[in-house]
């Protein structure tokens, strides 16, 4: 027996695993209901913030807090009293989801659909992130009338996911304004407020500004030296004139020479400060630096100017120093101006390749090295430029080659050195080949077009690397011959167009395009087409659907929102014109049945009559019993039958008598051996023939 119990035991406990692990249906969660035949199906339904789903026809459903198979039976049971036959009903959530409601300090509050695993984090960044000055230790989550504060800093501190709290759906998220900033809306950067000093407005504060890293009042302390304060306003900046400080103290101004002091370490050089002083630190540039030790660097480098010459420092050291020659620098011819007034050329291309045998000069004080400009910018490259520094540009651009590469450069700038795009060039699909740093490579498309439309920002440009490729593909020559250009041509930027179209086929797409954009390149509908059921199926979400067109209808009212909208990857299908009735819903056809030559299923529109659609179906049958031809009309409550006296009408051309035929009628014509005449002349044959018999039988 004890086995036996730990057995059931196990089961029990399984069971109820099983059971705790199963979904329940929330509010925002994305309910499919699909039953074939019925087109008013497709959209998927959303559990709204009552937890019911709207199904058509059928009307609200509450949903929310079943497990998905109560949910497949509670729908079942609603739309049993409208649909008959529910044997290929599928209930199923599509995606799972929540509505959560996020106030206060973010940059766009307001509810939002989350997927059901979603975050804090995630909540926040849906509604645009928060706003400078938001209070991070002190947000609240609010549930079901309670309301319980967590401190998101520690988690941003810490990345421990256990200090938020987990989102169920109808929670609200509210972040607080932090109390530094008061009751007045202003642009709030704590850095900033930092940066400006802790003196506020005190009279006795140390006012530092010009060239620091974070100008600003500081509080006066008597034992502080001028170094200090500077330190606290987070030390110069490279552009700062050190040997022209200014410091009025007391009323007294007096220039500082920091670089003296720092080169002695005379602490008597220091000047006195007092309570309300200020400090300014001057811009370099806005002095001419000259003297004994200065050396001068000037054309194609990247930062000119005038340089300090410290003991010892050689040509690359300055060179170095001026950021080193541009792209647009003739390395060959540089040239060194001496103090002497002699001029020194040095080859630094010839040199760094190792084919020059000449030592770097030597540069002294007074001294000045002129980088000159290239002659020709449109030279070939070949031999000047290493592979390494070149970037490579083919296909559809006016002068494709190989290109010598700055990474001042942008792909824009590269497209106009090469001429730019030819007219025959796919400017939405260039694609960018850029070398990573693990020595493996990267390929990135970009659409120019796009880029171009909305008026992008560099920053949104490719990333190029000297070494990288730049490739420009070409359109194809002719819309209608498209299957040579299927292998450089990605599916997932094409679109297929099927059935009764002039060049049937997979085009070239972009999402710019319009419906009739790429049915004009298949050459349009054939005369065969049906252009009243138009299929397009749409792939690019999580489940395919399919769309209808009648673009008769459009080309009758020229209403542009009848035109589906189409992405790649999508199937655009012409049927024709006579099809199968299987393919046809019933709710556009009429059933015509009995003694006629072609039963079946016809499409039906309202300029039709009884004797339109007998004349679809061949015409009735040589018994046909004409004089009581059945209709059944279908209305909003009930179903309504009528006869119809085709061979009385045939003699009266009544056409007043002609019953009203509707989209999903059924018209019946009986077969003569179903009259009540034909049953009469039967049963008196079959009463002589008996009597016969009988007379037959008492002869012999």
């Amino acid at each position: 027996m004890k086995p036996l119990l730990a057995l059931l035991t196990y089961a029990a406990l399984v069971l109820t695993s099983a059971q705790a692990a199963a979904y329940i249906i929330q509010v925002g969660d994305q309910i499919r209901v699909t039953l074939p035949g019925e087109s008013s199906l497709n959209a998927p339904l959303q559990v709204d913030r009552q937890g019911r789903i709207n199904i058509p026809e059928v009307g609200s459903v509450s949903v929310a807090g079943l497990s998905e198979e109560a949910l497949a039976d509670t729908v079942t049971t609603a739309m049993s009293s409208v649909y008959r036959d529910l044997s290929h009903l599928k209930v199923y959530v599509s995606q799972q989801q929540m509505l959560i409601n996020i106030q206060g300090y973010v940059k766009e509050p307001g509810e939002y659909t989350l997927p059901a695993s979603a975050s804090v984090q995630v909540a926040l960044h849906a509604a645009g992130g928060l706003r400078s000055g938001a209070q991070l230790d002190r947000l609240q989550l609010k549930r079901d009338g309670n309301s319980r504060n967590f401190d998101y800093k520690a988690f941003l501190d810490s990345g421990d996911f256990s200090r938020l709290p987990t989102l169920r759906s109808l929670d609200t998220l509210f972040i607080p304004a932090s109390p530094m900033i008061g009751n007045v809306e202003t642009e709030f950067d704590p850095a900033k407020l930092a940066d400006g000093g802790d003196a506020a407005e005190d009279r006795k504060a140390i006012k530092v500004f010009g060239e620091v890293n974070r100008p600003g009042s500081f509080s006066y302390k008597p034992s502080m030296s001028l170094v200090d304060l500077l330190m606290r306003a987070g030390g110069v900046t490279r552009y700062a004139g050190v040997e022209q400080i200014r410091v009025i103290s007391n009323s007294e101004p007096e220039l500082f020479n920091l670089k003296r002091y720092l080169d002695s370490g005379n602490e008597s050089l220091l000047p006195v400060i007092n309570a309300g002083a200020t400090i300014f630190v001057p811009r370099q540039e806005e002095e001419i630096k000259s003297g004994a030790n200065t050396v001068y660097i000037m054309g194609e480098v990247a930062e000119p100017g005038a340089y300090e010459g410290k003991k010892g420092a050689t040509f690359m050291d300055i060179l170095a120093n001026a950021g080193g020659p541009t792209r647009f620098a003739e390395s060959r011819q540089i040239r060194i101006l001496k103090a002497s007034g002699e001029v020194i050329r040095f080859d630094l291309s010839g040199y760094t390749e190792g084919t020059l045998a000449q030592r770097p000069p030597k540069i002294e004080p007074g001294d000045a090295i002129f980088v000159p400009e290239k002659t020709d910018m449109n030279e070939k490259s070949w031999l000047k430029v290493a592979p390494d520094r070149a970037v490579r540009v083919l296909g559809e651009v006016v002068r494709p080659g190989r290109i010598e590469w700055s990474n001042e450069m942008s792909l824009l700038d590269l497209l106009a050195h090469v001429g730019g795009p030819t007219s025959r060039a796919d400017t939405s699909n260039i694609e960018v080949v850029s070398p990573q740093d693990d020595g493996k490579t990267r390929t990135h498309v970009f659409d120019l077009d796009r880029f171009i439309k909305r008026g992008g920002h560099d920053s949104e440009l490719p990333l190029i690397r000297a070494g990288a490729t730049v490739r420009v593909h070409d359109l194809p020559q002719d819309p209608s011959d498209n299957k040579s250009q299927w292998v450089r041509q990605s599916s997932q930027r094409s679109i297929y167009v099927f059935g009764q179209v002039g060049a049937p086929g997979r085009y070239r797409f972009t999402n710019d395009m319009h419906f009739l954009d790429i049915l004009s390149a298949a050459d349009g509908p054939t005369g065969n087409a049906d252009i009243h059921n138009i299929r397009i199926t749409h792939r690019n979400g999580k489940h395919a659907r399919v769309s209808k067109l009648n673009l008769a209808l459009y080309f009758e009212t020229g209403d542009p929102n009848l035109l589906p909208e189409v992405r790649t990857g999508d199937t655009i299908f012409v049927p024709e014109k006579n099809r199968i009735w299987l393919d046809q819903p019933k709710e556009t056809t009429v059933r015509v049945l009995g003694a006629v030559n072609k039963p079946g299923r016809y499409r039906f529109n309202d300029n039709m009559t009884l004797l339109d659609l007998l004349a679809e179906a061949g015409g009735t049958g040589s018994n046909a019993y004409t004089e009581k031809i059945t209709v059944v009309n279908l209305s909003c409550c009930r179903d309504q039958a009528r006869t119809f006296n085709l061979s009385e009408f045939s003699r009266t051309a009544n056409f007043a008598s002609l019953p009203v035929i509707r989209a999903g009628d059924t018209i019946f014509v009986p077969n003569k051996a179903d009259s009540t005449a034909e049953q009469v002349r039967v049963g008196i044959s079959d009463i002589f023939q008996s009597v016969a018999l009988l007379a037959l039988l008492g002869i012999i």
